[in-house]
Order: C-alpha cells, then sequence, then structure tokens
C-alpha cells in the first residue's frame, strides 16, 4: 500500500510535520537537575484526597530544583466534563497551598504558557499530525468495525479461549487495501484510526519505576484506538505527545495506570519519544472495621475521600499537607521532629522514600497532626485562618463573630492558649473550635445545652444570690469567695476537704454552685475558667442569661 497517498486520503487538512512542533516546543531551559511534572484531570468537578496526595509529590519533585509543575486538563470525553470544573481544580489545590507555574487557569498570552494550548481539545491539530505521521509510516490505519462486529471478535476470542481484544488476526481491519479503505470512506462510514501495534506476546518491555523498581511486564500486541470516530484522540495518544512537547520529566500516576505501561511505552517509542520517568504511587487505604483488613478509599463509602470534607470542616491546610508528607516520605516524620519550626518545603523530597504499598489513611495521626500544627499558630495567623473559613461557611457568623476582633483573640487566647508559654492541643479544625465557642455569640444556636443537677427552686435562689453579690470589679479570688459563701448559704460545702471527707453533710459542694452559674452563662457544665469567660463576655450580657435561666 502507499502509506503517503493513504495519509493524505485520512488527513487532508493537515499541513504542519512533527518537526514543526518539535521546533516549536523545544526542549525547556531549566537549572540542573531540575524537572517538570504535571496534573492532568479530567474535569468530572471532582477532586479527592488522591488527587491532592499525587499534587503534591509532583509540586515537590518540580520545585525541589527548579523546575515546572504545570495543570493540563484531559477534556477529550465530553460527556464527563462538567462547567467550571477546571476553577474548581485550582481553586481547591490553592486552597491546600499548591500552586501551578503554567497551565490552564493563566492567561494564554502569558509567557509562562508557552507550551499550550493545556486543553486536549484545543490541541487536535497536533495529534493530527502526529497520526498522519504514523499512517505514512505504516504504523497506523483506518478501522471500519461496527460495535456489532467488535462484539463477534470478542465472542470468537472467548469460543477460542484466547486473550480478548483487537490484534493479529482478530483485527478485522488490519490489512484492508487502498480501494477497500477509500470505497468506505466514499460511502460514509465512520472509522476509528488504530495503531499497527509492533509487540509480539512472546516479548516483555523492561522500566524503571522510580518508585517501585525495575518492571517487567509483557508488550503490547493490542491495535489500540489512536483516534476515536469524531477525530478526538485517546487519553493513551494524547497524554504522549502532550508529555513529550510540553517536556515532561516526570509522571506521577496511580498505580492502576501500571496495567497501561507497554501501550504507552510502545506509542513513546513509535513515535521517536523519549519516555519520561514513570512514578506509579500506591493507593491511599484505610483500615476496614468490618473484615479487619485494608481497602481502597472509595468515593461512595468515604465521605473523608473528598476535598471538600476537609474545606467544609476548616482543616488547616498546612496541616493536610504535613499528614501527605507522612505518607509521601517515610524520612518525613522523622525531619519533622527533628526540625519543627522549618517549612516543609526545605524537606529533602525524593521519589525514591515513596511508598511502595498501599499508604494507610489514618484519620486519628490526621487529627494529631492537626493539634500539633494548630498550636504552633500565632494569635494573628489563627484568627486570620478562623476568619477566612468563617467567610466561606458560615458568613452570618463571620460578620457578627469576627465584629469585635479584641474579644475574639481574648477567647482564642482562652481556649486555645494563644501567647501562653505552654499551648492547649485540643483542636483539630476551624468547626470545631466555632462549635466550642458558639456560647459567647449566640445562647440559641447551642444544639446541647447541659441541665441543671438541682432542682427549679435552688437554681433560681443560687442564681438570684448570685447576681445580688456579683461585682464586675472583683478578681478571681474575690469572685469565687462570693461563690464559697453562696454555697455554705444553701447548704453546699464551701470546702472541698470537709465535702470530700463527708458528702453526706451537704447537697453538693461549690463545684456545684459554679456549675450553676456555668450552665446559665453557657449552656455548658464544661468551659474554660468561668470568671475570665464572664468577662470577655461583658456583665451585661452575663446578667442577661442569668435572668433568662432564673425565668
Amino acid at each position: 500500500m502507499d502509506n503517503q497517498k493513504l495519509a493524505d486520503l485520512l488527513f487532508p487538512e493537515v499541513v504542519n510535520t512533527p518537526e514543526y512542533y518539535e521546533e516549536k516546543f523545544p526542549y525547556r531551559k531549566l537549572p540542573n537537575k531540575a524537572e517538570v511534572t504535571r496534573m492532568a484531570p479530567s474535569p468530572t468537578g471532582f477532586i479527592h484526597l488522591g488527587n491532592l496526595y499525587s499534587a503534591l509529590a509532583d509540586e515537590r519533585i518540580a520545585h525541589r530544583n527548579g523546575g515546572v509543575f504545570y495543570l493540563r486538563i484531559e477534556d477529550t470525553d465530553e460527556k464527563r466534563k462538567v462547567d467550571g470544573a477546571v476553577e474548581i481544580i485550582i481553586d481547591v489545590l490553592r486552597y491546600f497551598d499548591i500552586e501551578f507555574d503554567e497551565g490552564a487557569g493563566f492567561d494564554d498570552s502569558a509567557p509562562q504558557n508557552a507550551y499550550g494550548p493545556y486543553f486536549q481539545r484545543q490541541r487536535v491539530e497536533i495529534y493530527h499530525t502526529y497520526a498522519k505521521s504514523l499512517v505514512e509510516r505504516g504504523l497506523a490505519y483506518p478501522c471500519f468495525c461496527s460495535e456489532e462486529t467488535l462484539e463477534a471478535v470478542h465472542a470468537k476470542q472467548e469460543a477460542d479461549k484466547v486473550l480478548t481484544g483487537y490484534y493479529g488476526e482478530y483485527a478485522v481491519c488490519r490489512n484492508l487495501s487502498y480501494e477497500e479503505i477509500k470505497e468506505n470512506i466514499k460511502a460514509g462510514k465512520p472509522y476509528v484510526l488504530r495503531l499497527r501495534s509492533q509487540g509480539s506476546p512472546e516479548k516483555e518491555i523492561t522500566f524503571v519505576d522510580s518508585i517501585k523498581g525495575e518492571i517487567k511486564l509483557p508488550e503490547n500486541i493490542h491495535d489500540i484506538v489512536l483516534l476515536k470516530k469524531d477525530g478526538i484522540p485517546t487519553y493513551h495518544f494524547a497524554h504522549a505527545i502532550d508529555d513529550h512537547l510540553m517536556r515532561t520529566t516526570t509522571v506521577v500516576r496511580g498505580g492502576e495506570w501500571l496495567a497501561s505501561a507497554p501501550i504507552h511505552y510502545e506509542l513513546f517509542n513509535v513515535l521517536g519519544f523519549k519516555l519520561p520517568a514513570y512514578a506509579h504511587t500506591a493507593h491511599l487505604m484505610k483500615f476496614d472495621e468490618e473484615t479487619g483488613g485494608k481497602r481502597k478509599l472509595s468515593k461512595r463509602k468515604d465521605p473523608e475521600l473528598s476535598l471538600d470534607y476537609y474545606r467544609k470542616d476548616g482543616y488547616h491546610p498546612y496541616c493536610m499537607k504535613v499528614y501527605l508528607m507522612t505518607l509521601l516520605n517515610s524520612n518525613f516524620e522523622e525531619w519533622h521532629e527533628k526540625f519543627p519550626d522549618k517549612n516543609i518545603n526545605e524537606f529533602p523530597f525524593t521519589v525514591e522514600k515513596m511508598s511502595q504499598s498501599g499508604a494507610l489513611f489514618d484519620k486519628d495521626k490526621l487529627h494529631n497532626i492537626c493539634k500539633n500544627e494548630l498550636s504552633k499558630l500565632s494569635e494573628e495567623e489563627l484568627y486570620i485562618f478562623l476568619y477566612d473559613w468563617a467567610k466561606e461557611n458560615e458568613p452570618q457568623k463571620a460578620e457578627l463573630w469576627f465584629a469585635d476582633k479584641e474579644k475574639m483573640l481574648q477567647i482564642l487566647r482562652l481556649y486555645m492558649g494563644v501567647g501562653a508559654k505552654r499551648r492547649r492541643k485540643d483542636f483539630m479544625y476551624a468547626k470545631q473550635v466555632f462549635e466550642m465557642i458558639g456560647y459567647f455569640f449566640d445562647m440559641e444556636q447551642e444544639a446541647k445545652k447541659d441541665e441543671f443537677k438541682q432542682n427549679k427552686e435552688t437554681v433560681a435562689a443560687i442564681l438570684n444570690e448570685y447576681l445580688s453579690m456579683y461585682n464586675h470589679e472583683d478578681d478571681n479570688s474575690e469572685w469565687f469567695n462570693k461563690l464559697k459563701a453562696i454555697a455554705d448559704k444553701y447548704g453546699f460545702a464551701s470546702d472541698m476537704k470537709a465535702y470530700k471527707a463527708n458528702p453526706e453533710n451537704f447537697k453538693g459542694s461549690v463545684s456545684d454552685i459554679a456549675e450553676i452559674v456555668r450552665i446559665a452563662v453557657t449552656g455548658r457544665a464544661n468551659t474554660p475558667d468561668l470568671w475570665t469567660i464572664v468577662h470577655i463576655m461583658g456583665e451585661a450580657q452575663m446578667k442577661e442569661r442569668i435572668q433568662a435561666a432564673i425565668d
């Protein structure tokens, strides 16, 4: 067959050559050892913990030696496309402090976007150029098989008990003549373009995976589809051309793609491209209480797989990054303990230290890291973090609760020990902080109010007595002495030692008096120092709440 003639028949509109694009997208001028990585999601709108895990690895690999981390959108499947998905991807990763150097989301005319376009549907003419080149070399051909024909081939293979797929003697259109192809096109028959695989079932490919080490797999023998009936490329074909022309040096991807490595290996080979370094990551796993074993995190079963889960609850992005780094590099934890005040970007990240087996997602460990890292924030950093979270998730509360900055700072000092020598480590995420301090602003929204243990008459009498004796100028000691006096008056022990020695002689102790006041003021039986709470809240609000409890 005259391959040139066939190429001109299939691609009459293609005028450029592969050499044109090789010159248009030259090798990048980067520092020594610098690498180029990419994140290449489909625009489905769902971005999950696994994406963040890989993106963090990509970002660290690229930026450790002054390389490039770019965003490419693999939108060849129009059915899965969700409007606004690209903005969601960029916004979510930006929230977790992962920034791209170039790619989708940047202005196309920006100087850093010299290797675009970064949407695959905008690169069709590039793919057609390389497809035409493969046809010219006898390495690709049109296939006119209908779905019914392909199903019949599949059924025959199952009956013959051989490997299923489109290859060898089962590749029905592999040896059509030029005249047959021309007649089919003239008749308007739809077709795909397939690779004429050079693989042999007896041979293996060998390559070194940056994480898993040396890998041996059978050669690809399937005549895979390169271009679909609408001329849009398949993922396999498009990503090989894009990774080459965008000069990607390292591809970090999920272990499920390892099975496709023989296809990609052959595509890079027939296209004349150098294969990038592949790093196939382990799945994120979790402990399954039902089976007692480990399983993959599931979109259906595990809400914590979605990154929205962490944004809505207000996990600090730095805490998430610290936790994911413990999963990504086995020696990170030891380094972070040794240098707790160093920015984690200073850690010497290496692909070789990434886990070969499933990385176990441990929520308890994440929460411990959150407690520790939040305790390191300055009061200003903590205030800004909580305010930003509230603006996005609780806008009404943000307006009310943060109206008085000094009041909020006083609350944070009380609850989180901000500014103290020893910081408290009770809190894991913003929503939890808000739930804990809500009573300062709105008693009505307190979901769970603790009940008074004493009868209504006793509670009312003690609270009335408290109001009659209260002086806002009293220091903590004077204020507590008045609680003791109330205790003595109503048959409660003001001396805890006396109470512990003979509890049957008293209705309770001074701590019960304090609890009555505490519940009236906050709705809760357990809080930090009550005198401090009252003075942050203010005399008027405190008295209003006590009166409401009496009423």
